[in-house]
């Protein structure tokens, strides 16, 4: 069994493959859910996760230290690591290939199509006129590569980043199912036991980060978490000795956390204290 990203447009069919490949595959798709569920988990807004995941950064963002997007970040990571965990997924959201890393060999699909066939989608699905379809979608493009090189400092567009690129300008949805589905038969995508322990401690991971963005002590700080075989090392730099207190409290407290390992980076002004 595989885990399958799609990276889509907007209006480039990605959502009817995705579902197209689900019910082929016998697998789950998932998009928007995982929004709402970490939205739910974690207590925070929808409408503030969809602005992590889709709005480009704000200039205030780009000018200074703002980690409220990558604090939702790691919310909707923990959120769609715990369904890879379960592995037979396809994931259509925004990121997905970027969200999983290379923890596990992820089936990484970038859809394009051709930009009057998106037209017309998006004057069918959104009710525009022509010029108002293009304008909307040059701006979701433009968007979602502003937020991808701010993020990541990558180029959401770069093909080296993906394993196939469906185009759907002359080939159909069905057609390209077909395809997809014969990839997730290959043994480089099979999840082998140890894949499914590679996913397991990035799921530790995401889940400390999002744990250490949710509680009022700990979450401004930008830690580096490492996870092997359940194993926790975090190096970084905090502020006094009751915050470094507070984090080795949260993690600890984690059932799936075997060990946990502190060390340091740096000194923070006099204040920084050795995790």
């Amino acid at each position: 069994m595989s885990i399958i990203t799609l990276s889509r447009g907007t209006f480039t069919g990605g959502e009817q493959l995705a579902k197209c490949l689900a019910q082929k595959l016998g697998y789950k798709a998932i998009s928007r859910e995982i929004l709402v569920e970490a939205a739910e988990k974690y207590g925070i807004s929808e409408q503030q996760l969809t602005t992590a995941m889709e709005a480009k950064p704000a200039l205030k963002e780009r000018l200074s230290l703002n980690i409220d997007r990558f604090r939702y970040l790691s919310f909707i990571q923990a959120t769609l690591c715990e369904q890879a965990k379960h592995d037979n997924i396809v994931y259509y959201g925004h990121a997905g290939h970027l969200l999983l890393r290379d923890a596990c060999p992820v089936i990484k699909v970038k859809v394009i199509a051709d930009m009057e066939q998106r037209i017309i989608f998006a004057m069918e699905h959104n009710k525009l006129s022509r010029e108002k379809a293009r304008t909307y979608i040059r701006k979701m493009d433009k968007h979602r590569a502003q937020w991808t090189r701010f993020l990541y400092d990558i180029d959401w567009q770069d093909p080296s980043l993906f394993d196939v690129v469906i185009n759907l300008k002359d080939m159909s949805v069905e057609t390209a199912c077909d395809l997809i589905a014969d990839l997730a038969a290959a043994p480089e995508f099979q999840l082998t036991e140890a894949v499914k322990k590679a996913i397991a401690d990035l799921t530790i991971e995401s889940q400390i980060k999002a744990k250490l963005a949710s509680d009022d002590a700990t979450r401004d700080y930008m830690l580096t978490i490492m996870v092997k075989n359940g194993n926790v090392r975090i190096s970084g730099r905090v502020r006094n000795p009751e915050h470094a207190g507070r984090i080795k409290t949260l993690v600890e407290e984690m059932p799936e956390v075997k060990t946990m390992d502190c060390g340091c980076v740096n000194y923070y002004l006099n204040d920084d204290v050795i995790l």
